[in-house]
């Protein structure tokens, strides 16, 4: 299966990365680790990057990476299309006190406007 890994360098997006990265060791998928920036996070693009290849090469995975401009939903849709994926994944989501998902605009945004199978891990 063609995946690929959406991230911010939040904590979710990076939690996404190593549930991907079990994942592929299981099945032998092929990834593509996207990257798009959201300031907010405190985590460059550079920072975000290393971080991923050092849990990637720990874990013995050749993974693509691209390095995504614009807004972090619509890039991460539009590439997703273009690259013909069979997934994309993304972190997001936590949970209110009520018990119920709470998601952020990036998330919303991809889930709603996809074609491309969405896995949210949370």
């Amino acid at each position: 299966m063609d995946v690929l890994l959406g991230i911010v360098g939040s904590d979710e997006s990076m939690r996404a990365l190593r549930e991907t990265i079990d994942r592929t060791q299981e099945a032998g998928d092929d990834l593509t680790v996207a990257i798009v920036e959201k300031p907010e996070t405190g985590r460059s693009p550079t920072e975000i990057r290393d971080e991923a290849e050092t849990l990637l090469e720990e874990a013995g995975i050749d993974a693509a990476f691209e390095t995504l401009e614009g807004d972090p939903g619509s890039a991460l849709v539009e590439f997703a299309e273009r690259g013909e994926f069979d997934q994309l994944v993304i972190g997001g989501g936590k949970q209110s006190p009520m018990g119920k998902i709470r998601i952020g605009p990036i998330t919303e945004f991809v889930l709603l406007n996809a074609t491309t199978s969405v896995k949210l891990v949370r």
